[in-house]
């Protein structure tokens, strides 16, 4: 019994180390390929969210916006606004974003809850900066975004299109209410 309560310890400390590497996943997608030659000023500023998956901190949210800003250590602020319509009020997170590679490779990880970082690849974009798909960790996290309230179509069917490639189910996708 003794032997038994030698190894119970390091067996649940093991399995919380791998609980907590699991959910600190900074990824990307199988076959996916971060933006190269990334410019990260260009992205600085706010984005509307015009398609995401139905995540539970995104649930029942309309008007989601995400702004980047440059912090003085050079991360990435990232301040995540929306309108809860069920509660009827705003909320807002605040995280922050570091590159994973280097500034030129657009794969980053963001928190929300440090120490827990989660992946956060800028897998297409156009060449003014306007139209981004974004990727998470894996093929459940998944983000298209717009300097304007909508996106048009060629750029929507670019994205998924090469969502579709990856494995990613987009008929699950949610277009999110741009009203205010």
């Amino acid at each position: 019994m003794k032997n038994l309560n030698k190894l119970a310890i390091p067996v649940a400390l093991g399995i919380l180390g791998v609980a907590f590497l699991h959910s600190c996943s900074v990824g990307i997608p199988k076959g996916a390929t971060a933006v190269q030659n990334f410019n990260a000023k260009k992205y600085l500023g706010k984005w509307y969210e015009i398609a995401r998956f139905d995540y539970r901190f995104e649930r029942n949210m309309k008007n989601v916006t995400a702004t980047y800003s440059m912090k003085d250590n050079g991360n990435i602020k990232v301040d995540n606004r929306g309108y809860d319509y069920v509660k009827n009020k705003w909320k807002e997170s605040i995280g922050e974003a570091k590159f994973v590679e280097n500034e030129n490779v657009a794969r980053l990880k963001v928190s929300f809850f440090k120490p827990i970082w989660a992946g956060y690849n800028i897998i297409d974009i156009d060449e003014d900066y306007k139209y981004a798909l974004v990727a998470g960790n894996n093929l459940d996290y998944l983000w298209i975004l717009s300097r304007e309230k909508t996106i048009p179509v060629s750029y929507r069917e670019r994205f998924l299109e090469k969502a579709k490639k990856l494995g990613y189910q987009t008929g699950n996708l949610i277009w999110v209410e741009q009203d205010e």
